[in-house]
């Protein structure tokens, strides 16, 4: 029963999210888009997961970037992964890896959340 006493914030997992960037930028300077699309995907991520430290992929930052500053995707499909942290001086014992997901050919509008276990990656 000692096992129980941790909250669910504690756990590894990883989840897959739909994020619409388009109801997230709504207003926002063109010359802006971009910088303020990966500041709201790192507090969406924050807010999901529980987390103060988020980290985005590389390959998730040059996909917003892909289309320039100004036409960033109405709606991207991220996987985000709770995860350990390994360093012995780390403020916090978890932080948040965000990736980029496959995009299924039907489009991203009505995907849920998808819980993703550790054996399918």
């Amino acid at each position: 029963m000692v096992e129980k006493a941790r909250g669910r914030k504690e756990e590894v997992v990883s989840r897959e999210y739909t994020i619409n960037l388009h109801k997230r930028l709504h207003g926002c300077t063109f010359k802006k888009k971009a910088r303020k699309a990966i500041k709201e995907i790192r507090r969406f991520a924050e807010k999901a997961m529980g987390t103060k430290d988020v980290r985005v992929d590389v390959k998730l930052n040059k996909h917003i970037w892909s289309r320039g500053i100004r036409s960033v995707p109405r709606r991207i499909r991220v996987r985000i992964a709770r995860k350990r942290n390994d360093d012995e001086d780390a403020k916090e014992e978890l932080y948040s890896l965000v990736t980029v997901a496959e995009i299924p050919a039907e489009g991203l509008k009505g995907l849920g959340t998808k819980v993703i276990d550790d054996d399918d990656e």
